[in-house]
């Protein structure tokens, strides 16, 4: 017997040593968080292992199982506990090291093996932990599999069985790193800013872009768990200002930033302009619908309209549909439709054959950046941002929202705006275009701009995002009349950035 996990365990007394700790809202959407110590103990990881384990056999797949972990101080030893539990479940735990999460991806197919536990926390500040899983290459859990996880470990219905094993991949990176650069050259001398925050990609991204062709500029690429800099993640402007510094000081042809765990890539120009991941989108799909005929795309719902009403995607037949945010959700999306990429605004970006295998790869993202400027030899980077029509757009903002009351607002924001609709009321001075309510509520009004709210999936918060095509004083008209909506919950907080 295992003993049934408990929400809340006092540190440092036998208990927290003796009994697993897990706090229910550590299942998110689509993977787990928890802060690591507060919310789950070691035990409550060994838990989880064996709740994995359980849940795969009851979806009918081969209990065999990738396993890797992130840069951080304690994320070996959380993968050890997680190892621990899976081979209790009776699991094959196939164990590539220290790696990014697209590399555990990658050796599903490589080893041939349909299941995945990466150890990350991916963009999270230090303290938090967790694990995005999925059974079924390449795909990762949404919803369903996470509701039954959570099930599983919380009510301690493990399935625990003799026959559990342990391989370690010696090397592993070296397979993944080849597999990335047999290609051609890049024809075109590019210089690139390489970020990576001090975070894992550190170990593996300059060489990679190395390889294919760039006269690489490292920016703060040697491990350091302590993050001295900043959080290792390209949405956050602190990190996009050190790029563009770097850029600028090296007169770089682009910058190129990496999360904490490299599935996700953030893309600064050679002025030194950040490009939001959603813009960064449209420029790649101009670019593979130009050879691809008939391309099509899936966006989330936090990114620009541009993907619909950009006029070289119209003209290349480039059909796009609007999904949930959450790298599991696109994903599944992208693969469901057979559609040749999915691009999230967060900077998640899925390629599907000839350029990928359908999960999220910052080096890939990273790749495929540099081969749009190969096959545009006299233009720059910010010449194609240019060439965009314009729009003005917010970063992701991120109001403070407990894990508790989030989605509960958020439908609350989403029966408001329904009701305005209904009776024809106005948002910032016009009437509704159009909602989409596939994932929180996106509110277009009549001159094209929008404003977007939903709950976070992964972190205590509500998401924000406001865009126009008309003006940057109409960006921050929609602002404030979302904002303004916002206003009225009190268990809104304040903004984690705002414009």
């Amino acid at each position: 017997m295992f003993p049934k996990p408990k929400s809340v365990l006092v540190p440092n007394t036998y208990a927290y040593e003796s009994e697993p700790m897990v706090k229910p809202t550590g299942f998110r959407e689509y993977d787990a968080r928890w802060l690591f110590g507060k919310e789950i103990n070691l035990m409550g990881i060994q838990a989880l292992g064996m709740g994995l384990g359980a849940l795969i056999a009851e979806l009918g797949a081969k209990q065999e199982v990738v396993t890797g972990h992130d840069f951080r101080g304690y994320s070996a030893s959380i993968k050890y506990a997680l190892i621990s539990g899976l081979q209790a479940a009776g699991c094959k735990v196939h164990d590539i090291g220290l790696c990014m999460t697209p590399m555990a991806y990658f050796a599903q197919f490589e080893l041939d093996v349909p299941c995945v536990a990466m150890v990350t926390a991916s963009h999270n500040d230090n303290g938090w932990t967790g694990v995005k899983m999925g059974a079924n290459r390449p795909l990762t859990f949404g919803p369903d599999q996470m509701t039954r996880l959570k099930e599983i470990v919380l009510n301690a219905e493990f399935k625990n069985k003799a026959g559990g094993s342990y391989q370690f991949h010696e090397n592993f990176p070296a397979r993944y790193i080849a597999d990335l650069t047999n290609r051609a050259k890049l024809k075109r001398k590019l210089k690139v800013v390489v970020a990576c925050g001090n975070g894992t990609a550190g170990a593996f991204a300059p060489q990679v872009m190395e390889a294919i062709g760039c006269e690489v500029v490292p920016l703060d690429t040697e491990l350091d768990h302590t993050f001295p800099k900043y959080n290792p993640n390209p949405e956050d402007m602190e990190m996009l200002h050190a790029i563009r510094d770097a850029v600028l000081a090296h007169k770089a042809d682009v910058g190129l930033g990496f999360d904490g765990d490299g599935d996700r890539c953030g893309v600064v120009d050679n002025t030194g302009e950040e490009i939001f991941a959603d813009k960064v989108g449209v420029m790649l799909a101009r670019d593979m619908s130009a050879i691809h005929k008939d391309a099509q795309f899936v966006v989330d719902v936090k990114s620009t309209g541009l993907f619909v009403t950009d006029p070289v995607l119209q003209k290349q037949g480039a059909k796009t549909t609007y999904w949930k945010t959450g790298h599991s959700y696109m994903k599944r999306r992208t693969n469901e439709l057979g559609a040749l990429a999915g691009f999230e605004k967060s900077g998640h970006f899925f390629f599907n054959k000839p350029f990928g295998r359908g999960y999220d790869d910052g080096l890939i993202s990273a790749i495929a950046v540099c081969e749009m400027l190969d096959r545009a030899p006299g233009k720059s980077m910010a010449d194609l941002k240019d060439a965009l029509p314009k729009t003005w757009s917010s970063p992701t903002m991120s109001p403070h929202c407990a894990d508790e009351t989030k989605y509960g607002v958020a439908d609350a924001v989403v029966k408001h705006f329904e009701a305005l609709q209904k009776k024809e009321g106005k948002v910032a001075g016009q009437k509704i275009r159009d909602l989409v309510t596939v994932n929180g509520v996106r509110v277009t009004v009549e001159d094209g701009s929008w404003g977007l709210v939903r709950a976070s999936s992964n972190k205590p918060e509500l998401v924000v995002v406001v865009e126009s095509p008309v003006s940057e004083q109409r960006m921050r008209d929609m602002f404030e009349a979302m904002d303004s909506v916002l206003r009225t919950h009190p268990e809104v907080g304040e903004y984690n950035q705002k414009i």
